[in-house]
Protein backbone atom coordinates (compact mmCIF):
# COMPACT_ATOMS: atom_id res chain seq x y z
CA UNK A 1 0.00 0.00 0.00
CA UNK A 2 1.35 3.46 -0.66
CA UNK A 3 2.52 5.69 1.82
CA UNK A 4 1.99 8.87 2.79
CA UNK A 5 4.78 12.11 2.06
CA UNK A 6 6.19 14.00 4.14
CA UNK A 7 4.10 17.03 2.81
CA UNK A 8 0.57 14.65 2.86
CA UNK A 9 -0.60 16.74 5.80
CA UNK A 10 -0.98 19.75 2.75
CA UNK A 11 -1.59 17.90 -0.20
CA UNK A 12 -4.00 15.78 1.16
CA UNK A 13 -6.43 18.64 2.38
CA UNK A 14 -6.19 20.30 -0.95
CA UNK A 15 -6.87 17.52 -3.69
CA UNK A 16 -10.66 18.12 -3.74
CA UNK A 17 -10.80 15.89 -7.01
CA UNK A 18 -9.60 12.72 -4.89
CA UNK A 19 -7.19 11.85 -8.01
CA UNK A 20 -4.40 10.13 -6.82
CA UNK A 21 -1.84 7.54 -8.04
CA UNK A 22 1.30 5.65 -6.62
CA UNK A 23 4.33 6.53 -7.68
CA UNK A 24 7.30 4.58 -6.05
CA UNK A 25 5.53 3.59 -3.08
CA UNK A 26 4.30 6.88 -2.08
CA UNK A 27 0.41 8.55 -2.48
CA UNK A 28 0.84 10.90 -5.56
CA UNK A 29 -1.72 13.71 -6.45
CA UNK A 30 -2.65 13.48 -10.33
CA UNK A 31 -4.70 16.57 -9.89
CA UNK A 32 -5.72 18.75 -7.13
CA UNK A 33 -8.89 19.61 -9.14
CA UNK A 34 -11.24 17.47 -11.28
CA UNK A 35 -9.34 19.01 -14.58
CA UNK A 36 -5.52 19.62 -14.52
CA UNK A 37 -5.34 22.59 -16.69
CA UNK A 38 -5.18 25.54 -13.87
CA UNK A 39 -2.30 23.50 -13.09
CA UNK A 40 -0.87 23.35 -16.57
CA UNK A 41 -1.59 26.97 -16.38
CA UNK A 42 0.78 27.72 -13.39
CA UNK A 43 3.70 26.13 -14.71
CA UNK A 44 3.65 27.95 -17.95
CA UNK A 45 2.45 31.30 -16.97
CA UNK A 46 2.76 31.76 -13.12
CA UNK A 47 4.78 29.29 -11.07
CA UNK A 48 3.59 25.01 -10.24
CA UNK A 49 4.52 23.72 -6.70
CA UNK A 50 4.73 19.60 -7.08
CA UNK A 51 5.78 17.56 -4.21
CA UNK A 52 8.64 14.96 -5.57
CA UNK A 53 9.48 13.51 -2.66
CA UNK A 54 9.26 10.03 -4.14
CA UNK A 55 12.19 10.40 -6.42
CA UNK A 56 15.34 7.96 -4.83
CA UNK A 57 17.89 9.59 -3.60
CA UNK A 58 20.69 8.44 -2.69
CA UNK A 59 24.29 10.14 -1.23
CA UNK A 60 27.55 8.61 -2.47
CA UNK A 61 30.48 9.96 -0.17
CA UNK A 62 34.18 8.72 -0.08
CA UNK A 63 37.32 9.10 -1.28
CA UNK A 64 36.24 7.03 -4.24
CA UNK A 65 32.82 8.17 -4.68
CA UNK A 66 33.35 10.23 -8.20
CA UNK A 67 35.30 7.68 -9.34
CA UNK A 68 32.59 5.18 -8.48
CA UNK A 69 30.11 7.05 -10.02
CA UNK A 70 32.27 7.33 -12.86
CA UNK A 71 32.28 3.78 -13.51
CA UNK A 72 28.25 2.79 -12.72
CA UNK A 73 27.03 5.63 -15.39
CA UNK A 74 28.31 6.60 -18.68
CA UNK A 75 28.91 10.02 -17.98
CA UNK A 76 32.56 11.20 -15.59
CA UNK A 77 31.37 12.51 -12.84
CA UNK A 78 34.88 13.04 -11.20
CA UNK A 79 35.12 16.32 -13.47
CA UNK A 80 32.03 17.61 -12.48
CA UNK A 81 32.19 20.71 -10.18
CA UNK A 82 31.50 21.86 -7.04
CA UNK A 83 27.76 22.90 -6.83
CA UNK A 84 27.01 21.48 -10.92
CA UNK A 85 24.50 18.62 -11.23
CA UNK A 86 24.29 16.78 -14.21
CA UNK A 87 21.56 14.73 -16.07
CA UNK A 88 23.13 11.28 -17.24
CA UNK A 89 21.93 7.08 -17.19
CA UNK A 90 23.30 3.95 -16.25
CA UNK A 91 23.35 0.35 -18.16
CA UNK A 92 23.89 -2.89 -17.64
CA UNK A 93 26.88 -4.66 -19.13
CA UNK A 94 25.65 -5.11 -22.82
CA UNK A 95 25.18 -1.24 -22.87
CA UNK A 96 21.23 -1.12 -22.74
CA UNK A 97 19.86 1.32 -20.01
CA UNK A 98 18.80 0.53 -16.81
CA UNK A 99 17.39 4.08 -15.40
CA UNK A 100 18.26 7.47 -15.95
CA UNK A 101 18.27 10.10 -13.62
CA UNK A 102 20.42 13.49 -11.89
CA UNK A 103 23.77 13.19 -9.70
CA UNK A 104 24.64 16.87 -8.14
CA UNK A 105 28.15 17.25 -6.63
CA UNK A 106 27.93 19.08 -3.40
CA UNK A 107 31.86 18.71 -2.00
CA UNK A 108 35.19 17.09 -2.72
CA UNK A 109 33.36 13.58 -1.62
CA UNK A 110 29.82 13.82 -1.80
CA UNK A 111 27.49 12.96 -4.25
CA UNK A 112 23.81 13.05 -4.65
CA UNK A 113 22.28 10.67 -7.04
CA UNK A 114 18.07 10.79 -7.93
CA UNK A 115 17.07 7.97 -10.03
CA UNK A 116 12.70 6.98 -10.41
CA UNK A 117 13.35 3.46 -9.95
CA UNK A 118 15.46 2.12 -6.44
CA UNK A 119 18.72 1.20 -7.10
CA UNK A 120 20.17 0.77 -3.97
CA UNK A 121 21.21 -2.24 -4.47
CA UNK A 122 22.44 -2.28 -7.40
CA UNK A 123 25.36 0.40 -6.43
CA UNK A 124 25.82 -1.45 -3.52
CA UNK A 125 26.19 -5.17 -6.13
CA UNK A 126 28.82 -2.24 -7.63
CA UNK A 127 30.74 -0.66 -4.97
CA UNK A 128 33.22 -3.56 -4.11
CA UNK A 129 36.65 -2.22 -4.35
CA UNK A 130 35.75 1.47 -3.94
CA UNK A 131 35.90 3.48 -0.92
CA UNK A 132 32.47 4.67 -0.54
CA UNK A 133 29.79 5.02 1.51
CA UNK A 134 26.02 4.57 -0.12
CA UNK A 135 22.94 5.60 1.62
CA UNK A 136 19.27 5.37 0.77
CA UNK A 137 18.40 8.99 1.95
CA UNK A 138 14.62 8.67 -0.16
CA UNK A 139 12.50 9.29 3.21
CA UNK A 140 14.69 11.39 5.12
CA UNK A 141 14.77 14.32 2.25
CA UNK A 142 11.55 15.61 1.12
CA UNK A 143 11.62 17.52 -2.24
CA UNK A 144 9.59 20.15 -3.97
CA UNK A 145 9.63 21.10 -7.43
CA UNK A 146 8.86 24.96 -7.98
CA UNK A 147 8.47 25.39 -11.43
CA UNK A 148 7.43 28.32 -13.94
CA UNK A 149 8.13 31.94 -15.21
CA UNK A 150 7.17 32.91 -11.57
CA UNK A 151 9.69 30.75 -9.54
CA UNK A 152 12.54 33.06 -9.61
CA UNK A 153 10.37 35.45 -7.86
CA UNK A 154 8.82 32.87 -5.42
CA UNK A 155 12.69 31.18 -4.81
CA UNK A 156 13.81 34.76 -3.98
CA UNK A 157 11.22 35.58 -1.52
CA UNK A 158 11.61 32.79 0.53
CA UNK A 159 15.52 32.34 0.67
CA UNK A 160 16.50 35.46 -0.37
CA UNK A 161 18.03 37.59 -3.69
CA UNK A 162 21.45 36.25 -4.11
CA UNK A 163 19.15 32.82 -4.89
CA UNK A 164 18.14 34.55 -8.11
CA UNK A 165 21.60 34.42 -9.61
CA UNK A 166 21.79 30.46 -9.69
CA UNK A 167 22.70 29.40 -12.73
CA UNK A 168 21.21 26.38 -14.87
CA UNK A 169 21.80 22.81 -13.77
CA UNK A 170 23.97 24.12 -10.47
CA UNK A 171 22.81 23.55 -6.95
CA UNK A 172 23.83 25.85 -3.64
CA UNK A 173 22.75 25.14 -0.43
CA UNK A 174 20.69 27.62 1.83
CA UNK A 175 17.83 28.78 4.46
CA UNK A 176 14.47 29.29 5.07
CA UNK A 177 14.74 30.87 8.52
CA UNK A 178 16.70 28.33 10.39
CA UNK A 179 15.63 25.84 8.01
CA UNK A 180 18.69 24.02 5.65
CA UNK A 181 17.99 22.94 2.44
CA UNK A 182 19.49 22.71 -0.82
CA UNK A 183 18.09 24.01 -4.05
CA UNK A 184 19.09 22.70 -7.44
CA UNK A 185 17.98 24.96 -10.73
CA UNK A 186 16.36 21.63 -12.27
CA UNK A 187 13.32 19.92 -13.37
CA UNK A 188 11.14 18.00 -15.37
CA UNK A 189 8.48 21.07 -16.93
CA UNK A 190 11.57 22.00 -19.31
CA UNK A 191 11.20 25.91 -17.88
CA UNK A 192 12.45 27.98 -15.65
CA UNK A 193 12.63 25.98 -12.37
CA UNK A 194 13.81 24.53 -9.19
CA UNK A 195 13.86 21.51 -6.99
CA UNK A 196 14.17 22.12 -3.05
CA UNK A 197 15.75 19.55 -1.18
CA UNK A 198 14.50 19.67 2.29
CA UNK A 199 15.40 17.39 5.88
CA UNK A 200 11.96 15.28 6.08
CA UNK A 201 10.95 16.88 9.84
CA UNK A 202 11.19 20.73 7.89
CA UNK A 203 8.96 19.48 5.26
CA UNK A 204 5.56 21.65 5.87
CA UNK A 205 7.45 24.71 7.40
CA UNK A 206 8.70 25.18 3.67
CA UNK A 207 5.66 24.46 1.71
CA UNK A 208 3.95 26.64 4.09
CA UNK A 209 6.03 29.09 3.43
CA UNK A 210 6.53 28.72 -0.50
CA UNK A 211 2.65 29.12 -0.63
CA UNK A 212 2.29 32.11 1.49
CA UNK A 213 4.88 33.88 -0.50
CA UNK A 214 3.89 31.99 -3.89
CA UNK A 215 0.28 33.55 -3.95
CA UNK A 216 1.88 37.01 -5.26
CA UNK A 217 2.66 35.26 -8.34
CA UNK A 218 -0.09 32.97 -8.98
CA UNK A 219 1.66 29.74 -7.48
CA UNK A 220 -0.65 26.42 -7.57
CA UNK A 221 0.05 23.24 -6.10
CA UNK A 222 0.13 21.13 -9.01
CA UNK A 223 0.22 17.21 -9.52
CA UNK A 224 1.39 14.73 -11.97
CA UNK A 225 -1.35 14.97 -14.63
CA UNK A 226 -0.29 18.84 -15.31
CA UNK A 227 3.64 17.50 -15.45
CA UNK A 228 2.63 14.90 -18.03
CA UNK A 229 1.44 17.89 -20.20
CA UNK A 230 4.49 19.49 -19.54
CA UNK A 231 7.26 16.74 -20.11
CA UNK A 232 5.95 16.27 -23.25
CA UNK A 233 6.09 19.50 -24.34
CA UNK A 234 9.42 19.51 -23.59
CA UNK A 235 10.32 16.16 -24.84
CA UNK A 236 11.55 14.59 -21.89
CA UNK A 237 11.50 10.85 -21.69
CA UNK A 238 10.10 8.63 -18.75
CA UNK A 239 11.53 5.44 -17.93
CA UNK A 240 8.79 2.62 -18.43
CA UNK A 241 6.77 4.54 -20.86
CA UNK A 242 9.33 5.99 -23.39
CA UNK A 243 11.80 3.31 -22.77
CA UNK A 244 11.88 0.07 -20.96
CA UNK A 245 14.63 -0.55 -18.10
CA UNK A 246 17.10 -3.36 -18.68
CA UNK A 247 15.95 -4.97 -15.54
CA UNK A 248 12.41 -5.12 -16.60
CA UNK A 249 12.58 -6.19 -20.20
CA UNK A 250 11.38 -9.35 -20.85
CA UNK A 251 12.71 -9.63 -24.39
CA UNK A 252 15.98 -8.43 -26.25
CA UNK A 253 13.38 -5.80 -28.32
CA UNK A 254 12.70 -4.23 -25.43
CA UNK A 255 16.14 -3.25 -24.22
CA UNK A 256 17.37 0.16 -25.46
CA UNK A 257 20.98 1.69 -25.53
CA UNK A 258 21.66 5.60 -24.36
CA UNK A 259 21.98 6.11 -28.07
CA UNK A 260 18.24 4.89 -28.89
CA UNK A 261 16.27 7.01 -26.51
CA UNK A 262 17.95 10.39 -27.06
CA UNK A 263 20.64 9.94 -24.23
CA UNK A 264 23.88 9.21 -26.88
CA UNK A 265 25.24 12.96 -25.76
CA UNK A 266 25.55 11.89 -22.30
CA UNK A 267 28.14 9.19 -22.80
CA UNK A 268 31.53 9.72 -22.46
CA UNK A 269 33.35 6.66 -24.12
CA UNK A 270 37.06 7.81 -24.05
CA UNK A 271 38.01 7.64 -20.69
CA UNK A 272 38.22 5.04 -17.66
CA UNK A 273 36.57 1.54 -18.07
CA UNK A 274 32.83 1.49 -16.58
CA UNK A 275 29.49 -0.60 -16.91
CA UNK A 276 28.60 -1.27 -20.71
CA UNK A 277 31.78 0.69 -22.22
CA UNK A 278 32.63 -2.02 -24.21
CA UNK A 279 29.00 -2.60 -25.61
CA UNK A 280 28.76 1.10 -26.63
CA UNK A 281 31.86 1.33 -28.15
CA UNK A 282 30.70 -1.21 -30.36
CA UNK A 283 27.67 0.55 -31.42
CA UNK A 284 29.09 3.83 -32.11
CA UNK A 285 31.70 2.36 -34.68
CA UNK A 286 28.04 0.44 -36.03
CA UNK A 287 25.79 2.26 -35.68
CA UNK A 288 22.19 2.58 -33.52
CA UNK A 289 19.40 -0.01 -34.28
CA UNK A 290 16.71 2.90 -33.26
CA UNK A 291 16.37 6.82 -32.94
CA UNK A 292 13.83 8.50 -30.26
CA UNK A 293 12.50 11.32 -32.35
CA UNK A 294 9.30 14.72 -31.61
CA UNK A 295 7.00 13.97 -34.24
CA UNK A 296 4.54 16.82 -34.97
CA UNK A 297 1.02 14.99 -36.03
CA UNK A 298 -0.32 17.01 -39.04
CA UNK A 299 -3.42 18.89 -37.76
CA UNK A 300 -5.40 19.70 -41.27
CA UNK A 301 -5.33 16.02 -41.94
CA UNK A 302 -6.43 15.02 -38.31
CA UNK A 303 -9.00 17.44 -38.48
CA UNK A 304 -10.12 16.39 -41.88
CA UNK A 305 -10.36 12.35 -40.04
CA UNK A 306 -13.03 13.63 -37.94
CA UNK A 307 -14.85 15.92 -40.83
CA UNK A 308 -15.16 12.65 -42.45
CA UNK A 309 -16.75 11.01 -39.57
CA UNK A 310 -19.31 13.63 -38.87
CA UNK A 311 -17.34 13.99 -35.55
CA UNK A 312 -15.39 16.77 -33.93
CA UNK A 313 -11.53 16.51 -32.96
CA UNK A 314 -11.57 14.01 -29.98
CA UNK A 315 -8.15 15.52 -27.83
CA UNK A 316 -7.79 14.63 -24.40
CA UNK A 317 -6.47 17.31 -22.02
CA UNK A 318 -4.07 15.09 -20.76
CA UNK A 319 -0.97 13.40 -21.68
CA UNK A 320 -1.37 9.66 -23.39
CA UNK A 321 0.61 7.27 -22.63
CA UNK A 322 0.50 3.96 -24.88
CA UNK A 323 1.95 2.02 -28.01
CA UNK A 324 1.24 3.76 -30.95
CA UNK A 325 1.99 2.47 -34.99
CA UNK A 326 4.41 4.85 -36.87
CA UNK A 327 4.66 3.85 -40.27
CA UNK A 328 6.42 4.65 -43.54
CA UNK A 329 4.54 4.31 -46.65
CA UNK A 330 2.81 1.21 -45.09
CA UNK A 331 5.56 -0.36 -43.37
CA UNK A 332 5.56 0.13 -39.89
CA UNK A 333 8.93 1.66 -38.88
CA UNK A 334 8.20 2.58 -34.98
CA UNK A 335 5.68 3.66 -32.24
CA UNK A 336 5.19 6.67 -30.12
CA UNK A 337 5.16 5.81 -26.34
CA UNK A 338 3.63 9.16 -25.29
CA UNK A 339 2.44 12.41 -26.76
CA UNK A 340 0.14 15.70 -25.49
CA UNK A 341 -2.12 18.21 -27.56
CA UNK A 342 0.03 21.24 -26.22
CA UNK A 343 -1.95 24.13 -25.29
CA UNK A 344 1.05 26.13 -25.44
CA UNK A 345 2.20 25.20 -29.01
CA UNK A 346 -1.15 24.80 -30.80
CA UNK A 347 0.35 21.75 -32.17
CA UNK A 348 0.05 17.62 -31.37
CA UNK A 349 3.00 16.59 -30.48
CA UNK A 350 4.05 12.96 -30.02
CA UNK A 351 7.90 11.08 -28.36
CA UNK A 352 8.48 8.10 -30.89
CA UNK A 353 11.08 5.27 -31.14
CA UNK A 354 11.52 5.05 -34.94
CA UNK A 355 14.32 3.28 -37.33
CA UNK A 356 17.64 5.20 -36.99
CA UNK A 357 17.09 5.53 -41.24
CA UNK A 358 13.79 7.47 -40.66
CA UNK A 359 15.04 9.56 -38.04
CA UNK A 360 16.42 12.90 -39.91
CA UNK A 361 14.52 16.44 -39.10
CA UNK A 362 11.84 16.89 -41.60
CA UNK A 363 10.99 13.21 -42.61
CA UNK A 364 7.58 12.42 -43.05
CA UNK A 365 6.35 9.63 -41.50
CA UNK A 366 1.97 8.69 -40.38
CA UNK A 367 0.62 7.65 -37.17
CA UNK A 368 -2.14 5.55 -36.45
CA UNK A 369 -5.17 7.20 -35.43
CA UNK A 370 -8.37 5.88 -34.64
CA UNK A 371 -11.85 7.56 -35.40
CA UNK A 372 -14.87 6.22 -34.47
CA UNK A 373 -13.48 2.73 -34.16
CA UNK A 374 -12.07 2.90 -37.32
CA UNK A 375 -7.95 2.98 -37.54
CA UNK A 376 -6.64 5.66 -40.12
CA UNK A 377 -3.41 7.15 -40.22
CA UNK A 378 -2.15 10.80 -40.36
CA UNK A 379 1.02 12.70 -41.36
CA UNK A 380 3.47 13.05 -38.18
CA UNK A 381 6.90 15.17 -38.96
CA UNK A 382 9.79 14.38 -36.89
CA UNK A 383 10.81 17.53 -35.63
CA UNK A 384 13.31 18.61 -33.16
CA UNK A 385 12.92 17.86 -29.85
CA UNK A 386 12.80 19.99 -26.94
CA UNK A 387 9.53 21.08 -28.67
CA UNK A 388 8.92 24.15 -26.23
CA UNK A 389 12.50 25.68 -24.82
CA UNK A 390 11.97 29.20 -23.81
CA UNK A 391 15.10 31.13 -23.45
CA UNK A 392 14.06 31.55 -19.77
CA UNK A 393 14.91 28.18 -18.66
CA UNK A 394 18.45 28.83 -18.92
CA UNK A 395 18.71 32.44 -18.56
CA UNK A 396 21.03 34.02 -16.17
CA UNK A 397 20.54 36.91 -13.55
CA UNK A 398 23.40 38.88 -12.72
CA UNK A 399 23.33 41.25 -9.88
CA UNK A 400 24.73 44.49 -9.99
CA UNK A 401 26.96 43.71 -6.96
CA UNK A 402 28.29 40.66 -8.48
CA UNK A 403 29.23 42.59 -11.32
CA UNK A 404 31.11 45.05 -9.97
CA UNK A 405 32.98 42.34 -7.89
Amino acid sequence: MPIPSPFHPRTSVLCTSYLWKEWAGYHAVRSYETSHEREYLAFRHGAGLLDVSPLCKYEVKGPDAGRFLAYVTVKDVTKLGLGRVTYLCWCDPRGHVLDDGTITRWDDDHYRMTSADPSYAWLHRNARGFEVEITDVTEELAALALQGPNSRAVLAAVFGSELESLRFFRGVRAQAGRIPVEITRTGYTGDLGYEIWIPAQHALAVWDALVEAGAAYGLLPAGLDALDVTRVEAGFILGGIDYTSARKAVIPSQRSTPQEIGLGWAVGLERDPFIGQAALCREAREGARYAMVGLDIDWDELEHLYDAADLPPDLSPQAWRSSIPVYHGVVQVGYASSGAWSPTLKKNLAIATVEAAHAPIGTELAIEWTVDHARKTVKATVVPRPFFDPPRKRANVVHEAATSA
